[in-house]
């Protein structure tokens, strides 16, 4: 699961929730542009609650509680690295879940995906990392 997208791959990610690394660097952009904190605090790994749990579902909450903060998505970015599966055929899928999500226009959230060339534990095909970036404005 990368980005509120099921990936078909013969190995899968590994976590507490659904283990949707992309999603999860999203909603800790999101929390720390805004000053609340992070995605293990909000939803702790410790919470039987969140076991299994839908990172876009997460995602969806995380917005709910900006908008009440008066906050505002301008917009994300999102980059993935890993070796495989290849992501390019995936992107577009990935940007409308997101931006579904977050209640913004899909060309308001950017999905990229990139190697590490063999380097790292990406690299050898260990796990899937992710960065995302974003930009809130103040309601009112």
């Amino acid at each position: 699961m990368l980005c509120g997208v099921d990936i078909d791959h013969h190995q899968g990610l590994s976590g507490h929730s659904d283990a949707d690394v992309a999603t999860h660097a999203v909603i800790d952009a999101l929390l720390g542009a805004a000053g609340m904190g992070d995605i293990g605090a909000l939803f702790p790994d410790t919470d039987p609650a969140y076991e299994g749990a839908s990172s876009v579902g997460l995602l969806r909450d995380v917005a709910g509680r900006l908008a009440a903060a008066g906050w505002r998505v301008v917009n994300v970015d999102v980059v993935i690295v890993c070796e495989r599966p290849k992501l390019g055929g995936h992107r577009a899928a990935m940007a409308a879940e997101l931006a579904a999500a977050l209640a913004v226009s899909a060309d308001a959230v950017g999905v990229k995906a990139t190697t590490t060339e063999g380097m790292g534990f990406e690299g050898r095909g260990e796990g899937i990392s992710a960065t995302a970036v974003c930009l809130l404005e103040a309601e009112g």
